[in-house]
């Protein structure tokens, strides 16, 4: 009889279903069961069940408060934040084939975010403040780093509101960062 493996933070995370729950508390939320099954209605019960079960065993989702209704105790979750985050450790080691898989669950939640923002009404880019672009900067190393600084300073003290009256939770704002295809070695040489 074999055992399974461990799981890992990066099995546990990167699960597709797993992904969008933690997506689902992003900006301070605190949920219950049944409104996390609202908002992912499809996703089956008895595996959202598990899913959140597997996260609050692990830490990343908490249990906020407890009261009793109808003879069960509903709970109410809030995630941690630092609990649902890949460490320096994790991301050392991944394979390629992880890196890949990681990848493709982030595009998978963030397609699945905009088919919900598409399927809520008659889509107004404008109006919504919806934006999506691709730019290929030009910087050297400590220009690229001082352009990460700069965005941090922007957005760290937005990451860090929470709810309060008037506010919403309004805006899935994603980031991706790479070298373009052969450029991560690229050498600038003078053509004299």
């Amino acid at each position: 009889m074999g055992y399974a493996r461990p799981m890992t933070s990066v099995d546990l995370l990167l699960h597709p279903v797993r992904l969008r729950i933690v997506q689902t508390f992003l900006g301070g939320r605190e949920l219950t069961t049944a409104q996390v099954a609202a908002e992912l209605a499809d996703v089956p019960a008895s595996g959202l069940y598990r899913h959140l079960a597997l996260l609050t065993d692990a830490g990343v989702l908490t249990v906020v408060a407890e009261r009793r209704v109808r003879g069960t105790v509903e709970r109410r979750y809030a995630l941690r934040l630092e609990n649902a985050r890949l460490g320096d450790k994790d991301l050392a080691a991944m394979s390629r084939e992880d890196h890949a898989q990681a990848f493709a669950t982030f595009v998978a939640g963030l397609l699945s975010a905009y088919e919900q923002y598409l399927s809520a009404g008659q889509p107004d880019l404008v109006r919504d403040g919806v934006s999506y672009s691709m730019n290929a900067l030009w910087l050297d190393d400590e220009e690229y780093l001082q352009y990460l600084r700069d965005l941090a300073a922007v957005a760290a003290p937005r990451a860090q509101l929470g709810p309060a009256p008037g506010r919403r939770r309004r805006r899935l704002v994603a980031n991706i960062f790479m070298p373009l295809a052969g450029e991560h070695d690229h050498k600038e040489t003078d053509h004299a």
